[in-house]
């Protein structure tokens, strides 16, 4: 009852966070703050591709030689080539954003020669993706007329359930190697939490994440028969047999709390709202570029796409409000069903090193999938103290 009564949250979460030291704290308000600036940086970049590709006329040729074939043909074949094209073209972009700043704050391992074929593989994949997807955006344009953005939302939600139902069958698996946590006593902890959320045990998996990255990370992917819960052998190494435990509480709270969906049905939303104000500013755009192509030529694709990605933006601030809810819930679930608040928070200060845990409050709407740290780390000990409270009235 003593205890309980002098216990400070506050206090304990100020020695969680303040012991990572001065110098990792710098460190990690540097690389965040930088990876924010990234994002303007970023659509700098893809301007300067659009301009490119606009000015090249590299599309108008693709679709006058393909001029005999038929339409559907046509445009997923220019979509696919843009896509390539562009990826190709922000390549320099992508080699130091993606590896060499990871590189030189230590958040990857990765050889340049892996880090590149396995961006060959994104490339295509990304190029059939987006060749299909906005195959069938311009059929909508062409069948639903004005109204077409209404359609977007279903397509962009059938499209992404899709992604997620194939990929960790079909994609995650060219990236990494998943397979059963080994025996022992992770496994079998792992194995009885899932029990009591009725997961299968096949649906818990272990990545090779070092290959790509150094961070202490976990996931919940796929829909249906491929929904799956897998951590990265960075975080199994890396944590205490508890903080496995309290983590992957989190990660059953997303697979039970069904955020998944939750997200498919924000992005169909946003799709709708975000293609009918594409529709409105596309001309504008257009000539900005020095294009004449209209919203439904496939030709504008990469004015499109530009207008798209900033709209995407802008709306960072609702869609990471919406994901930061869930990440609250999922710490909630975990709470609650494993009760492990020191474990929970020990594996969060872990993810500080590459996400500054004390951001202002506008920097954390603006900007932050997940809730800074400190914040989640107080959530713990707030949990803490209610449970020594009860636990000293009894």
């Amino acid at each position: 009852m003593i205890f309980a009564a002098t216990f400070d949250p506050a206090a304990e979460t100020a020695r969680y966070i303040d012991g990572l030291g001065p110098e990792a704290l710098a460190k990690a308000a540097d690389y965040t703050t930088g990876s924010h600036w990234l994002l303007l940086w970023g659509l700098v970049v893809s301007a300067l591709v659009t301009w490119i590709i606009v000015r090249w006329g590299i599309l108008d040729k693709i679709w006058a030689r393909l001029e005999k074939r038929g339409w559907a043909l046509k445009t997923f074949a220019v979509s696919a080539a843009f896509a390539f094209l562009s990826s190709i073209l922000l390549l320099p972009w992508s080699i130091y954003t993606g590896w060499w700043r990871e590189a030189g704050y230590d958040r990857t391992s990765q050889p340049l020669a892996d880090y590149l074929s396995q961006s060959a593989i994104g490339i295509v994949i990304s190029a059939l993706a987006l060749g299909l997807f906005f195959l069938g955006v311009y059929a909508l344009i062409r069948k639903a007329g004005k109204r077409w953005w209404i359609w977007s939302g279903g397509l962009a939600a059938l499209a992404v359930t899709f992604m997620l139902l194939i990929s960790p069958i079909l994609i995650e698996p060219l990236f990494n190697e998943y397979k059963p946590v080994p025996k022992g006593e992770v496994r079998t902890a792992m194995e009885a939490m899932a029990d009591e959320a009725d997961i299968p045990h096949d649906r818990i998996f272990m990545f090779d994440g070092s290959r790509q990255s150094n961070n202490f990370t976990a996931n919940v992917s796929g829909v249906f028969g491929s929904a799956r819960i897998a951590i990265s052998d960075v975080a199994l190494k890396e944590a205490s047999l508890d903080e496995v435990k309290a983590v992957t509480g989190h990660e059953i709270g997303h697979y039970v709390l069904g955020h998944i969906w939750r997200m498919v049905g924000v992005l169909a939303l946003l799709s709708m709202a975000v293609f009918f104000l594409a529709d409105r500013i596309f001309p504008w755009f257009a000539r900005k570029f020095g294009s004449s192509a209209a919203i439904s030529d496939p030709t504008g694709l990469p004015i499109l796409l530009f207008v798209v990605t900033l709209l995407l933006q802008l709306a960072l601030p609702i869609t990471n409000g919406i994901t930061r809810s869930g990440e609250r819930e999922s710490d909630n679930y975990s709470l609650r069903t494993v009760n492990l608040p020191d474990a929970l928070a020990g594996a969060l200060v872990k993810t500080a090193e590459y996400r500054y845990p004390r951001p202002s409050a506008l920097q954390e709407m603006l900007f932050y999938t997940h809730p800074s740290v400190e914040w989640r780390v107080r959530n713990a000990m707030d949990w803490k103290a209610a449970q020594l409270k009860k636990e000293g009235g009894k």
